[in-house]
């Protein structure tokens, strides 16, 4: 069945994966981006010259309240119907808790958790109206933490809990699941090999995975887990098992 699926931070990495997998099962797409776009851009024509009129954009900043109800009001005068959510965006840098400001406080939560759960709020008459479900990025980092990212880690966490918490609040009308990618994508700023190196040395499989992988495991929550909720599958090539 045809579904209308709207993924948050859409134009690259995992989200541009994510669109690109589930266009090609069938389903329509709405592409949301913040700032990347002339990558959302490029990324619906792909698409639509694959299938016309099955893919959209939307630009809002997901930290102003006002323009996630545009968000809402717009994807329903769009097609009328939202079958499924997946909140990919997250900010992601490195800040020691000496440095951490209110402002980086403020930014991280609001755009890894605050947006996540209000987008949720907003969209669940859509949602229940079709009996839709909610897939959230996390991180394998949730659990234990990345040494020099304590926001970051909080707001994954956070994340974690609220995707077990609104898969009862939610059910049974909607299904709230979430995907915790491992070492798939290095972060856009550099790294050095033998930071790699220490990455790959702990996990099972001894590679990275592609975003591919996380696509894979979002387009199942999607379409082939009728029976599952509140459920959080990480797909790190067993690096959790050295952690």
């Amino acid at each position: 069945m045809k579904k209308n699926i709207l993924i948050t931070g859409a134009a690259k990495r995992i989200g541009a994966s994510c669109a690109r997998m589930l266009h090609k099962q069938g389903h329509n797409i709405f592409l949301h981006y913040r700032s990347s776009k002339q990558q959302a851009s490029e990324l619906s024509q792909e698409l639509n010259e694959i299938r016309p009129n099955s893919v959209k954009i939307i630009q809002a900043d997901l930290l102003d309240m006002n323009e996630l109800a545009s968000m809402v009001a717009e994807v329903n005068a769009t097609w009328g119907r939202l079958d499924v959510l997946i909140n990919n965006a997250s900010a992601f840098y490195p800040q020691p808790v000496k440095d951490v400001t209110e402002q980086d406080w403020d930014k991280l939560l609001g755009g890894n958790l605050k947006a996540p759960f209000f987008l949720i709020q907003r969209f669940n008459a859509l949602l229940v109206k079709s009996q839709g479900c909610v897939v959230n990025i996390i991180d394998i980092h949730a659990e234990r933490g990345l040494k020099g990212y304590p926001v970051y880690s909080i707001t994954k966490a956070g994340l974690s809990a609220m995707t077990k918490v609104l898969a009862k609040e939610l059910g049974p009308d909607v299904r709230v699941n979430a995907v915790s990618p491992g070492a798939v994508l290095w972060p856009e700023a550099e790294m050095t090999a033998q930071q790699k190196a220490e990455i790959i040395d702990r996990v099972a499989l001894r590679r990275t995975g592609e975003p591919n992988d996380i696509a894979k495991a979002v387009k199942f929550l999607v379409e082939d887990s009728p029976y599952i909720t509140g459920q959080i599958i990480t797909v790190d090539g067993g690096r959790t098992l050295f952690c």
